[in-house]
């Protein structure tokens, strides 16, 4: 008789630890959930692409090594009347500022990617105002225009930087579509991976001596526009007030 009862509470002590044990895990990861979506909501994000009801997207081209294919880029651009954004490092502007000039004088953006191409998430607020200043100083006098633009080296960035930016008057933009052109990848290859990454509002990441990327541009704006695309320069597809950035760095407007 005793046994039994000993067996019942045994098994009552159990189920009520197995409850508690269930309420605690909820409320862990109710926790858990309600702290991920703050820290989110709380972190400064560049605008990776653009929520539009317009079927526009933008291609942009980094530059910090060499010039090799950068006329074929521009010919190809030319004879398929494409405008797009490049981004180009201080000491790349200052080593080739007839290209810098070149790419303004046929109607392209020149936005700033930094003064040294450094990892930014580790310069301290003066050093990145530093690189942001003088890399847009050198762009201005080689092409005569002041630029608002700015693309981090490596992608890479924390709330430091974006607010920094921010404050001097520049849009951090970073890109949803990456063709991985400086893996060398083939043309057919890079193609592909921007015609099946590319939607409403997408930035396309390219590099301006990617070794095939020029050769890979026709396929993506043929095939792209085939599809109702329209290619605009980065400044014409991101909204310049009344926006917000959302967790997945998709600019709104509000």
């Amino acid at each position: 008789m005793k046994k039994g009862i000993f067996q019942r509470v045994a098994l009552f002590s159990c189920l009520v630890s197995a409850l508690f044990a269930v309420i605690a895990t909820s409320v862990y990861a109710v926790r858990k959930s309600r702290s991920a979506t703050a820290s989110a909501q709380s972190r400064s994000l560049p605008i990776y692409s653009v929520e539009t009801t317009e079927k526009k997207i933008a291609i942009s081209f980094d530059c910090a090594w060499g010039v090799d294919y950068t006329d074929k880029l521009l010919d190809i651009m030319e004879k398929n009347d494409i405008k797009c954004t490049f981004f180009a490092v201080q000491f790349w502007v200052e080593k080739y500022p007839e290209y810098a000039e070149k790419i303004v004088d046929a109607g392209h953006e020149l936005g700033t990617h930094s003064r040294t191409h450094s990892y930014m998430s580790t310069l301290s607020e003066t050093e990145i105002r530093d690189e942001l200043k003088t890399s847009a100083d050198a762009i201005e006098k080689a092409t005569g225009q002041r630029t608002n633009l700015f693309r981090a080296p490596y992608g890479d960035y924390d709330n430091l930087l974006i607010d920094t930016a921010k404050a001097m008057g520049f849009y951090t933009v970073q890109w949803d579509v990456d063709s991985l052109d400086w893996k060398n990848l083939s043309a057919t290859e890079i193609a592909m991976r921007v015609i099946n990454g590319a939607k409403s509002g997408s930035i396309i990441l390219c590099h301006n001596n990617g070794l095939h990327t020029a050769d890979a541009l026709p396929m993506i704006f043929s095939t792209l526009k085939n599809r109702g695309y329209e290619f605009v320069p980065i400044g014409e597809l991101i909204y310049k007030d009344g926006y917000i950035i959302d967790n997945n760095g998709r600019q709104k407007r509000v």
